[in-house]
């Protein structure tokens, strides 16, 4: 049960029948500070001031009318008009107990589920992923995770860049290198191969105008220059697969829409704007101009789609991906986790999506921006040299790193062991201290600070869940099967049921708002919670009775099975030892 949905609705009955208009809410929140209930009522001072009334008055209507003997202890009105409800523990345990013998604890299915298409990770071809690829990879898995556990239909879409000037001109360096032109090629190799070809394209202009040339054969569908051309696609596919296992990321081969799959449809989209009246003629080139996005003198901002000599960009293809997402696909929410300096052009593509009929209102449209990564002196995160940081490299170093902690703290795991808590920290580390930060804001990457066993981080919570793990082999008690019935006797474990049942609220939260680092903050206060719960209510020591001690194992089981299935929705691992 999503208590505050509950919650809520009992409010707004509670309202209409106290006369209040069916427009006010009654804005229902976990207050800020400790003291003031276990949620707040707001809703009374906005609706007093359109009534000319007193709000604490109306707040006195309000709670005459809510119907709550059997769930809230207590119901108090604070302030100018503040509603503070206190639950009842019986009521909490009822709830909670219930929801520990379910698989998805708390959580249920959305009751209106949605097509959501998702863009993200979206890496060039035939160049090897780096660090700036990591926040739209792992925010936007974390969503697709979230969204599908709320009962959600999400299509995974991999926009890959995998047309246009740069495949030509590796096809024409390729051409020009015969000695390799049948060999393998490995990405790494690959890698510096778009760097030689890169600079003999800005340095040599009669190869660069040989690569636009393999641009339009490749574009007209030439046999052998679209075989060279797979060629590049498998192998940069292959290295993308690798780095998605690694990462735990559930994008697949399967996913992957490249702007190749759009080409046929370009001219169809250009000569649509044309004939709707929306695209003309501008030096050549065909334009769309917006008044939407004008400048301070009024110019409308020009859109090209096609240029002079009759090349496609960006926003044809984005034009064309709209179409097929949700002419095709039959998306309700379409969510692009793409870096926030692309807003400008995002936007426009929205506008004109909308004004030419490829989206109608009724479909929601969502650029989802981040910040950058960043190094501890603040600018964007490079190696050493200055260049950028691979991140197959990043993410071996992440597991080198946690694998010499792990031998640190606990050297009599075996090698085995090691391995795979080495894994699972080292990503799970890089993973959480990204999804951790607000998505819209820049954040520092520090080795020191993820990897640490405190604090807001991965390690912290995947070692509270070991720990409750180890409570288990240590009272001989089958974690799976244990059940028993939930007393609260301590305020600090009506404390901690009540965040338990707080999970569902969260993850609306997420999904409503793209922003994972609100399951973050709940999954580390309930860690912390937690401990501060196992330091003051034991419950193995000598003379605890047993009703105690198994109420208490099955808080902890709860906080287990949470913390499992937060961080598994944000593609993180947990382990029984560590």
């Amino acid at each position: 049960m999503n208590i505050k949905e509950f919650l809520s609705a009992q409010f707004k009955a509670a309202m209409t029948q106290a006369g209040i208009p069916d427009s006010f809410e009654p804005h229902l929140a976990q207050p800020k500070k400790a003291g003031f209930g276990d949620y707040q009522a707001n809703g009374a001072m906005a609706a007093a001031k359109a009534m000319k009334t007193n709000p604490r008055a109306l707040a006195e209507q309000i709670v005459a009318n809510l119907k709550l003997e059997d769930i809230a202890e207590k119901t108090e009105i604070a302030g100018p008009g503040f509603i503070n409800l206190y639950l009842k523990p019986e009521w909490l345990t009822q709830q909670l107990s219930a929801a520990l013998t379910l698989p998805a604890l708390t959580v249920e299915k959305t009751d209106l589920p949605q097509t959501v298409v998702m863009d993200y990770s979206a890496p060039n071809l035939a160049k090897e992923m780096h660090v700036g690829h990591l926040r739209s990879t792992i925010i936007g898995d974390a969503m697709a995770r979230t969204m599908e556990f709320l009962g959600h239909k999400v299509i995974r879409q991999n926009h890959v860049g995998d047309w246009g000037t740069q495949f030509g001109m590796l096809i024409a360096e390729l051409e020009e290198q015969q000695s390799n032109a049948n060999a393998e090629i490995a990405l790494s190799d690959l890698e510096v191969f778009y760097q030689q070809a890169k600079k003999h394209f800005d340095a040599d202009e009669d190869f660069a105008n040989t690569a636009r040339e393999y641009v339009v054969k490749l574009q007209s569908g030439d046999e052998r220059v679209l075989a060279l051309w797979q060629q590049f696609r498998e192998i940069s596919f292959s290295h993308g697969e690798d780095i998605y296992e690694k990462l735990n990321v559930t994008l697949t081969r399967d996913d992957v829409m490249g702007e190749s799959a759009y080409n046929t449809d370009l001219p169809v989209v250009v000569q649509d704007l044309i004939d709707k009246g929306m695209a003309v003629e501008d030096q050549g080139a065909i334009v769309v101009f917006l008044d939407e996005f004008a400048d301070k003198d009024g110019n409308p901002s020009p859109v090209i789609i096609r240029k002079r000599e009759g090349a496609y960009l960006y926003a044809t293809t984005d034009l064309s991906c709209l179409r097929y997402r949700v002419g095709t696909l039959k998306g309700d929410r379409l969510m692009y986790f793409i870096d926030a300096r692309q807003s400008l052009h995002m936007q426009q593509v929205f506008t004109i999506g909308r004004k030419a009929g490829y989206v109608p209102d009724s479909v929601s449209l969502e650029h989802l921006g981040f910040g950058t990564m960043n190094g501890e002196d603040g600018t964007p995160f490079k190696t050493r040299s200055g260049g950028t940081v691979k991140l197959a490299q990043l993410l071996d170093e992440a597991v080198t790193r946690a694998r010499a902690l792990i031998e640190e703290k606990n050297p009599t795991l075996t090698d085995a062991e090691k391995d795979e808590i080495s894994r699972k920290v080292g990503i799970g580390a890089v993973k959480y201290a990204d999804l951790s930060k607000t998505r819209t804001t820049d954040y520092i990457f520090s080795w020191n600070s993820m990897l640490a066993f405190e604090g807001n981080t991965a390690p912290y919570l995947q070692y509270a869940y070991t720990r409750i793990r180890s409570i288990f082999r240590k009272a001989d008690i089958n974690f799976e099967q244990f059940h028993a019935p939930i007393t609260l006797s301590e305020e600090l474990e009506k404390t901690l049921t009540l965040k338990l049942l707080q999970l569902p609220e969260t993850l609306e939260h997420v999904a409503r708002e793209a922003f994972p680092h609100v399951l973050c903050t709940y999954l580390f206060e309930l860690t912390s919670l937690f401990m501060s719960f196992y330091e003051a209510c034991p419950i193995l020591k000598d003379g605890i009775d047993e009703p105690t001690r198994n109420s208490r194992l099955g808080l902890s089981k709860g906080v287990a099975k949470t913390l499992e299935l937060g961080l598994g929705l944000l593609g993180i691992e947990v382990m029984e030892k560590m």
